[in-house]
């Protein structure tokens, strides 16, 4: 069975573990492929537009003779083959939506954190305070735990904790309601706070033998 890593105030390693409920080993994979799809599809800008020959300006009349011209008919100037006419098979405005399921969000997450718990990146710590509100004491925390990146999970922001972290560039710090599957899946480490793994740990081990082979 898979377990967080317990840390010091420091972000020394302790020799406690926090363990990760077993029913996330059943989870399929597939579910933070389906979530991390889903959730790179809604950050799409979509604002690439065309005008079609019946959005442009113009038209009304026919601009030459049916016959008698020794050229092609033309009914209207805002015939893509005109200058200044519509945009054929152009992009337009379109929706990228994918939806999943609430159950398989919430699986998406077990299965991320499992994961990170299984590679011995998942770290726990009792409060996420730094104090002096400066960049170089929580660099200094940072070094202890000796990773290349980290996103630290709070339960809720601390004004100076907040400050301390948010000019280290390969550090991200978030409430718990904003996290995601996706970021759990993208960074190198996570660091909870306590409160937070208990809250998503608990909350989530409630699912059903059916929802976990989705």
């Amino acid at each position: 069975m898979s377990s967080a890593i317990v840390l010091t105030k420091t972000f020394s390693k302790s020799k406690e573990t926090c363990e990760v409920p077993k029913d996330y080993n059943e989870i399929n994979s597939h579910n933070l492929f389906l979530f991390n799809k889903s959730y790179l599809a809604s950050l799409r800008a979509n604002t690439a537009r065309v005008k079609n020959r019946s959005a442009v300006r113009g038209g009304g009349k026919k601009p030459t003779s049916q016959k008698g011209g020794g050229a092609s008919r033309k009914g209207t100037i805002r015939s893509p083959l005109f200058t200044g006419g519509g945009q054929i098979f152009g992009p337009t405005k379109r929706n990228y939506n994918q939806k999943v399921n609430k159950k398989q969000i919430k699986l998406a997450l077990c299965y991320a954190i499992n994961e990170q718990a299984k590679r011995g990146s998942l770290f726990v710590v009792d409060t996420l305070e730094v104090a002096s509100k400066k960049t170089k004491d929580a660099k200094k925390l940072l070094n202890n735990l000796k990773t290349r990146d980290c996103l630290m999970v709070v339960k809720e922001f601390n004004e100076n904790t907040f400050l301390a972290f948010r000019n280290i560039s390969n550090c991200y710090v978030i409430e718990e309601r904003d996290l995601n599957a996706y970021l759990v899946a993208s960074f190198y480490s996570i660091v909870m706070e306590k409160e937070v793994f208990e809250s998503i740990t608990n909350k989530d081990t409630k699912t059903t033998s059916k929802e976990q082979k989705v």
